[in-house]
């Protein structure tokens, strides 16, 4: 089903399980989820008192522009993510043996390439058993036949991975759509899933760590499912969950559940990023804030900006945006979802008292710290965008 035919019951254009960060609805106790023990969740994200910090993956994306270019005027249904839904399942229209050849396609071209694989390193190796060989070798030919093959198939790997980074985008408007059916519904208030609907508010966001087979740390963003007895998956145990990849610091990750509170928030604009830009007038609180002169920018800002810009510019821009993001204090705010669960508090109420050093010091003792008592918010909830602006 079209979220544009979602059925709109509010006489401010969404519907009446809209999520308000300043009305959530007060819930039942929150169980203790078994699937959750032996897990490293590290902490738990708070629920509203928005920053208006976006992380720098999504404000200073690198590939969103040629897409907007592309695709034109398709490009509300073409996106992740527009006025009404933040999608998290792409629908492709291609078989079983289509997605077998590209997966080779691109293992190949990716790997073996010049150009940002594993291309010089192969050569480099191979350049060194070369001059070895030449020694043992009856010839010249002979010895540097194997260094011409590795080069030629590293050079058409390069070719093959040129094409693909300029024309791919043709094949994601002819066969890739991002899914109605599993996606973060702004104007509704749910999300959306194959097991059914469930509210916004009812998921809790978590800090993943996990630990790779060398010690390496990686973190990602969770959202579980509060409540497992709702919604577990057919003849599974699994929780109800997705996870949202953010690369960087931990900060950048306090910064995307940030900007998804925003987005599903109707009392706030829209997050001030460029893969939404186009589509502000369509929401209707976005499109009062903008009338009102509060964002203080063009319609058309951030398309300028990456028209107008060089490689270098948007690097610097990506790069102070990185550091502001880092440098922001993320701790010491209290969580609105304790006003609406009975015992949230108590399930999980600690967190790092400082962000960056806890993500790359996990053994430090000492760095949790009890979050502040949450309190009712004012009638009018702060609007996180004014930080937003003022940062830039």
């Amino acid at each position: 089903m079209s979220l544009q035919n979602e059925s709109i019951t509010s006489a401010d254009g969404y519907a009446e399980t809209a999520y308000r960060a300043d009305a959530i609805p007060e819930q039942s106790y929150a169980p203790q989820n078994e699937k959750l023990h032996g897990r490293i969740l590290e902490t738990r994200l708070p629920w509203g008192n928005y920053l208006g910090i976006n992380p720098t993956s999504s404000q200073y994306s690198e590939s969103w522009f040629q897409e907007y270019q592309y695709i034109g005027n398709d490009y509300h249904d073409y996106t992740m993510i527009n006025e009404c839904r933040w999608s998290q399942r792409v629908g492709e229209n291609v078989n079983d043996f289509y997605r077998f050849v590209r997966f080779i396609f691109v293992i190949f071209s990716h790997l073996l390439s010049f150009k940002g694989g594993g291309g010089w390193f192969i050569f480099g190796v191979m350049a060194v058993c070369t001059v070895l060989f030449i020694f043992a070798a009856d010839s010249l030919l002979q010895a540097f036949f194997p260094l011409a093959i590795v080069t030629v198939i590293c050079g058409v790997a390069t070719f093959l991975r040129q094409l693909w980074e300029k024309y791919s985008i043709k094949f994601y408007k002819g066969n890739r759509n991002w899914s109605n059916d599993y996606a973060f519904c702004r104007r509704t208030g749910m999300v959306k899933t194959d097991i059914g609907d469930f509210p916004f508010y009812e998921f809790d966001t978590y800090i993943e760590m996990r630990v790779g087979t060398q010690g390496s740390q990686f973190h990602s963003l969770k959202l579980i499912h509060r409540y497992p007895h709702r919604s577990r998956f057919p003849n599974s145990t699994s929780s109800l969950e997705f996870d949202f990849t953010v690369g960087g610091s931990i900060a950048q990750l306090y910064a995307a559940w940030d900007m998804l509170q925003r987005y599903m928030d109707v009392s706030q604009p829209l997050p001030d990023i460029p893969q939404v830009e186009p589509f502000r007038h369509l929401d209707p609180t976005t499109k009062a804030y903008d009338e009102a002169g509060k964002r203080g920018r063009s319609a058309t800002y951030w398309r300028d900006l990456y028209a107008n810009s060089s490689a270098e510019e948007l690097k610097a821009l990506r790069e102070a945006h990185r550091a502001e993001v880092n440098s922001t204090t993320w701790g010491g705010r209290p969580d609105l979802m304790e006003l609406s669960v009975p015992n949230y508090r108590e399930t999980r109420k600690g967190e790092p008292e400082d962000v960056n050093a806890f993500g790359r010091f996990p053994w430090k003792a000492g760095e949790f710290l009890d979050r502040p008592e949450a309190t009712p918010p004012s009638e009018n909830v702060a609007d996180g965008q004014n930080n937003e602006d003022a940062s830039r």
